[in-house]
């Protein structure tokens, strides 16, 4: 068996597996709820997208879930680029924890982060106590949370990048007379360039698919595609509306992922050309000292202030009313004590991490191997299709399609951890890649040459090194697929409600007490997240992704 064979035979291998979960968790179910959709007697009915385009309300989810989304895009940008200066350029005390901190609003379930600003900026909010102001009813709450919610993303993936420019750079372009301003515009921007590109498309894909905070903030009247498509699913049963929404977000998502792909590549390119030392150094003169504090001040009253609302409402009665509630059994909202809520996402998402960590981990070691072709390449794009398509599709996808032997998991509980696990998957490939190309190819050469099988070498070398980075990723699995909200809202069983979900239906009751143990209920999850938050940022280093 010559070398080429066996590399091409040990790349198909490790391909395999991902493949077929995407192709029968994924695809299939997609597949299935459109053509449920468009298909009539076999016959497909294509004129049914012309049908749905026409209409006047379909035209303005259509303009709102666009605008709404660069709206968000570029005030997230506004907010977060000075924070992102700051975390690269500046060394101050508690730097790395705030930086925790300022990542826990990105792994926080939607629904939560809906909860939050509801309690900051709704009916009987902290807003509404104080001053009379209510911003639920208006775009601003589903803005500001979005920026809430996206704040991470830049200052990770900017300033990552901003934190390997050498300074000496810029102050050589001072020095031959240019102004700040225009040494800033004229060699730092074009360095940072793509990865505020990469940064602003994937905010821009969060926002386009927002589904848990338009439903919570956005009422009646705002809605995104993602939130029509469910209700055309679940309030109007109307089929076909849905599947034509369903492929207008899988064609702009794949739109926004191919530009995305190209932006990586040339991040990856400039990041290669850069000094990576440290630069980080004290703030010097009022100017700079200024700066920090107006971030510090903004990340206490964007990120900290709607989390201690949270916090407070959720004690707001006494001896801790809403906790203790949350152990009895109101057989109106649910068929057990929302208090189960708790030990089923748990264990859920420690069955989604394991699945995710697996298949993510087979599809990173299959796209860091020198000889991969193009179709491994093309998996690599489509690894993050889950993260644009509509959840709510896949979720009703997995009651139409996997209904029927030999996949007949209609009623099995694992339907839950699949479907959290497709969220999963490309965080863990994002973690570990960096990690695994970073591993010098020819430790597994020399490894093959003695003799070692695939896994052994996979074993023996990659394992050791990227071990750190196995538990990272397992820990943004963890933490995504614990507020997996979008699919779970419609293969949750009744008896086994997650936490999003009884979050989402105490919500959708009327009372102060349903009101009360939904706050109580987000707290538990936001404090959970941000545990395994925190145990992830002590086990990141520097080699590892930033997500």
């Amino acid at each position: 068996m010559t070398p080429r064979f066996k590399g091409n035979a040990a790349r198909l291998g490790l391909i395999a597996v991902p493949v077929a979960f995407f192709a029968v968790f994924f695809a299939y179910p997609v597949a299935a709820i459109v053509a449920r959709g468009l298909k009539v007697d076999g016959t497909w009915q294509l004129g049914r997208i012309a049908d749905v385009l026409t209409q006047s309300d379909i035209r303005h989810v259509l303009w709102f879930t666009t605008w709404q989304a660069l709206a968000s895009t570029a005030l997230t940008l506004l907010v977060a680029l000075p924070g992102a200066y700051v975390f690269a350029r500046f060394a101050f005390p508690g730097k790395q924890i705030l930086r925790a901190v300022v990542t826990v609003p990105f792994v926080l379930p939607t629904v939560v982060v809906g909860t939050a600003f509801l309690a900051l900026v709704g009916r009987g909010g902290l807003l509404d106590e104080l001053w009379g102001v209510r911003l639920d009813t208006t775009v601003w709450a589903i803005l500001l949370a979005h920026v809430f919610f996206n704040y991470a993303v830049v200052i990770r993936t900017v300033g990552g990048l901003w934190a390997q420019l050498d300074p000496r750079q810029e102050e050589a372009a001072r020095m031959l007379g240019a102004s700040a301003l225009k040494a800033w515009r004229k060699v730092t921007l074009p360095a940072l360039g793509p990865a505020v590109a990469a940064a602003a498309l994937m905010v821009f894909l969060f926002t386009f698919t927002s589904f848990g905070v338009v439903q919570i903030l956005g009422g009646p009247t705002f809605s995104t595609l993602e939130v029509e498509i469910y209700r055309q699913t679940s309030e109007i049963f109307d089929l076909s509306t849905a599947a034509v929404l369903t492929l207008i977000q899988f064609v702009a998502v794949g739109a926004v992922l191919a530009v995305h792909a190209w932006t990586v590549r040339r991040r990856e390119t400039a990041l290669k050309l850069v000094d990576a030392s440290a630069t980080a150094r004290r703030p010097r003169g009022a100017g700079q000292w200024a700066l920090l504090t107006g971030v510090l001040v903004t990340i206490a009253v964007l990120l900290l202030l709607p989390l201690a609302v949270l916090v407070q409402r959720s004690l707001d009665a006494p001896d801790f009313a809403y906790y203790r509630a949350l152990t009895g059994d109101d057989s109106g909202i649910f068929l057990v004590p929302p208090i189960e809520a708790i030990g089923n996402s748990l264990q859920y998402a420690a069955t989604a991490t394991a699945i995710a960590v697996a298949i993510g981990a087979l599809a990173a070691a299959a796209l860091t191997r020198r000889d991969a072709g193009r179709f491994v390449r093309g998996f690599d794009a489509l690894l993050m299709l889950p993260l644009g398509v509509s959840a709510v599709t896949v979720g009703f996808g997995f009651l139409i399609a996997l209904d029927e032997p030999p996949l007949d998991l209609r009623s099995s509980w694992i339907l839950v951890p699949l479907a959290q696990a497709l969220v999963g998957v490309p965080f863990v490939v994002r973690t570990m890649l960096p990690v695994l190309r970073a591993v010098d190819v020819r430790l597994r050469e020399a490894a093959a040459v003695l003799g070692a099988s695939p896994w052994r070498v996979w074993r023996e070398v990659d394992l050791p090194m990227v071990r750190r980075a196995l538990l990272v990723a397992a820990g943004f699995a963890f933490a995504v697929s614990l507020g997996e909200f979008g699919a779970t809202v419609f293969i949750a069983r009744p008896d086994n409600p997650t936490l999003p979900v009884a979050v989402a239906r105490l919500l959708g009751r009327p009372g102060a007490l349903n009101y009360g143990q939904a706050m109580a209920l987000s707290t538990i999850l936001m404090v959970v997240c941000a545990v395994a938050l925190l145990v992830l940022e002590r086990l990141r280093t520097d080699r590892t992704g930033e997500f």
